[in-house]
């Protein structure tokens, strides 16, 4: 798999972990097991019938030919991702790292959720595997998005709405690191974005690269070429750094990625520590992570994964935003043009590609990453738009 890790934990200066002693044990010990696990043959063959029979995977490369043709510019696929079981693209992570939580004797999982998705994914994972299950999330998230909170609760998982902060994403990993810290030989941290300290963006850039190795054999079925472009929607990064992995390489496709503009850590960041890691961040005067906001819970971060700073750095990836009215456009056009309902994250996505997409020549490509679907955003939206 292509990738750009230089050495163990770091993408160029970003990444590393910057912990507590007794934590940098417990994560010594998962980065031993990843690489145990990672490439063995009966792992592989195990987290691949998960993603078969349980996710549903492998999912299709969808032609938007109405969207396309509205657009008038360049033609438009989309990695159905929102096809997937639990509705987004944080199943593919959890499964593989559910599979390693098992095999290393793990009773207990915690893990954070923003949007409500890869709480989602996580207790239902632990439904099927039989373990006991803690979300912790946002106060204000567990608001935006009551409707996941109860699917959470319906899969037996225990949900712990975080009111210290902004009550948002950032405030829900303190949470989880700190049970980490006090619960960390019976527990296993499900850890749903490629941000934290190692070996938690590897771990979860591995499991997440199903998405560009499907689409890049998929493309090249359909149209016999790679993409010009592969868009996905940045957060923590963890869609993203799926849909561009296996096109790091090839420098002529274009790799970009979409920030809410209330929460631009790529665009506006600088180099800091948060959360273990380093990575840009968005500062205060004091030096502290900045409130963000965004309409969709699970880009409300101010921090991003590492290696995401480092494709910024290096200008392998490029990234951009968009306004919130935008993203409520995208997320009306593709309803109606292509009868697809998609989460408010992807929606940026999209929101980008209508934009590019009519500067560029009608035979050329666009791959957009549809990381969820849409269903979790319908009341929200219903309410912003009576407003």
């Amino acid at each position: 798999m292509s990738g750009v890790e230089i050495e163990k934990g770091y993408f160029g200066q970003f990444g590393g972990s910057f912990v507590f002693p007794e934590l940098q044990e417990v994560l010594d010990y998962l980065a031993e097991q990843f690489e145990r696990y990672k490439d063995d043959p009966e792992f592989k063959q195990e987290y691949l019938y998960y993603l078969r029979e349980y996710v549903g995977r492998e999912n299709p490369l969808t032609y938007a030919r109405n969207l396309t043709e509205y657009l008038n510019g360049a033609k438009i696929y989309l990695k159905r991702e929102d096809l997937n079981h639990t509705g987004a693209h944080k199943i593919n992570n959890v499964i593989g790292q559910i599979l390693l939580a098992k095999r290393m004797g793990a009773k207990r999982v915690i893990a954070e959720t923003g949007a409500g998705q890869h709480g989602v994914a996580t207790a239902t994972a632990c439904a099927m595997f039989n373990m006991d299950c803690t979300i912790y999330m946002g106060a204000e998230d567990t608001r935006r998005q009551a409707l996941n909170v109860f699917r959470m609760e319906l899969l037996g998982a225990k949900v712990v709405p975080v009111s210290k902060g902004q009550g948002r994403l950032k405030d829900a990993v303190d949470e989880a690191l700190a049970d980490l810290v006090s619960n960390y030989k019976n527990t296993f941290y499900l850890l749903g974005s490629a941000v934290g300290p190692h070996p938690f963006p590897s771990m979860v850039k591995h499991f997440q690269a199903v998405i560009s190795e499907e689409s890049k054999r998929q493309i090249l079925e359909k149209e016999g070429r790679l993409p010009d472009a592969v868009i996905a929607c940045v957060g923590g990064g963890s869609n993203a750094i799926g849909a561009f992995t296996h096109y790091l390489e090839d420098e002529e496709v274009r790799l970009i990625g979409v920030e809410p503009d209330q929460a631009a850590t790529l665009t506006e960041g600088v180099p800091a520590v948060i959360h273990g890691f380093k990575s840009l961040v968005l500062l205060d005067e004091q030096g502290k992570p900045r409130p963000t906001y965004s309409i969709a819970a699970g880009l409300d971060y101010p921090g991003i994964g590492p290696e995401h700073s480092y494709l910024k750095e290096t200008g392998r990836a490029e990234y951009f935003t968009v306004t919130n009215e935008e993203v409520l456009e995208a997320f009306q056009l593709l309803a109606k043009t292509e009868g697809i309902l998609p989460a408010l994250e992807s929606a940026h996505a999209i929101a980008y590609a209508i934009k590019l997409a009519p500067t560029m020549k009608k035979d050329q490509i666009i791959i957009v990453n549809l990381s969820g679907r849409g269903d979790k955003d319908v009341e929200q939206v219903f309410h912003m738009l009576k407003k």
